[in-house]
């Protein structure tokens, strides 16, 4: 999206044009519900009709499985951890040989990942299938080869069984089928929330205090980049108007166009710290330093924290997940490398 359309979105936004209620407006301005129906769910998180619940389980176990990195040690749970906000709480990713990431890119969450149009930072991924090729095989993160991650799953009798059940006797355990399972797991990890409950009619769900934080929010302009069912996702220039004052912090500059994936702001509260090098902790000063580089403008203490209350309505209810237990190796297993 242009400087332009940024701008004419924030005057739109507080010039407040809309009738109706305050759900109305939000959704009228871009902002979209997750679906209660399961069947209008799965148009935006299995379009093609390909999960199953073995396809799922099976992908829950590789998600939670260390011995899919070189040193045996790491996994998908490690940086994107399901019991915090599906990220790792540090500023820069921490991977193979405790490394941390050389770019000093921060772990995003997990969670309702599936709605984001692009995946990774520099949104280089197309989905989550995609995507969980890369850390696997990154020397930063996991360092896996994929022909040893082939290996090591290979050697386990109960995945080799476990493949056989979700995709059929004739299935080929390849690099791209592991990592698909992996994505198909990943799919599944929405979390509706009580903002959500708001804009599908249950005027209670948000607090009187959370209903001017989206006012708020709808009126500074924030709608220009967090929209959609995700509040994000899509990719936008940054730093678009003013300096980003932890700029220095890293190297990376977004894609060859300076763009950078918009985070979601689902569970914005668990997902400390922010932006791309997570050099920010507060979520107060995230929304002024966004009101600065992003919408021009300088947004009051009290305005900025009107808007984190309204954060607290975007905390979802997160799927009950059973740590698996995993597979035992065997002799022919590829051992664990430190180097």
């Amino acid at each position: 999206m242009k400087m332009s359309k940024i701008i004419a979105a924030s005057l739109v936004a507080s010039s407040v044009l809309f009738a109706g209620s305050l759900a109305d407006k939000a959704k009228t301005m871009g902002l979209l519900p997750i679906p209660t129906d399961k069947s209008e769910l799965s148009k935006l998180t299995d379009p093609n009709g390909t999960i199953t619940p073995e396809k799922v389980e099976l992908g829950k176990q590789l998600y939670f499985e260390p011995r899919l990195s070189k040193s045996g040690l790491i996994s998908c749970n490690t940086c994107h951890n399901l019991g915090m906000g599906g990220v790792d709480g540090v500023s820069a990713a921490v991977g193979h040989n405790w490394t941390a990431n050389p770019h000093h890119l921060n772990s995003p969450t997990v969670y309702n990942a599936v709605f984001a149009e692009k995946q990774f930072w520099d949104g280089r991924s197309p989905d989550l299938e995609d995507q969980a090729q890369g850390p696997m095989q990154a020397m930063p993160e996991m360092a896996a080869a994929p022909s040893l991650v082939v290996d090591r799953v290979n050697t386990m009798p109960e995945y080799v069984e476990a493949f056989k059940k979700a995709y059929g006797d004739d299935v080929k355990i390849n690099f791209e089928t592991i990592t698909a399972t992996i994505g198909k797991f990943e799919r599944t990890l929405v979390t509706p929330s009580r903002f959500d409950d708001f804009l599908n009619g249950k005027d209670d769900a948000l607090s009187d205090a959370e209903k001017e934080g989206l006012e708020t929010f709808l009126a500074k302009g924030c709608i220009a980049c967090h929209r959609g069912v995700a509040l994000g996702g899509g990719m936008q220039k940054f730093p678009l108007i003013g300096k980003y004052k932890y700029a220095d912090v890293g190297d990376f500059k977004g894609d060859k166009n300076g763009m950078v994936k918009v985070p979601t702001l689902r569970n914005i509260t668990e997902t400390a710290p922010y932006f791309h090098n997570g050099t920010i902790w507060s979520l107060k000063e995230a929304v002024q330093e966004m009101g600065r580089t992003q919408l021009g403008q300088e947004i009051s203490d009290a305005d900025a924290e009107k808007i984190v209350t309204f954060f607290n309505a975007l905390e979802g209810r997160k799927p009950m997940i059973e740590y698996p237990q995993l597979p035992k190796i065997t002799s022919e297993t590829p051992k664990p490398d430190m180097k």
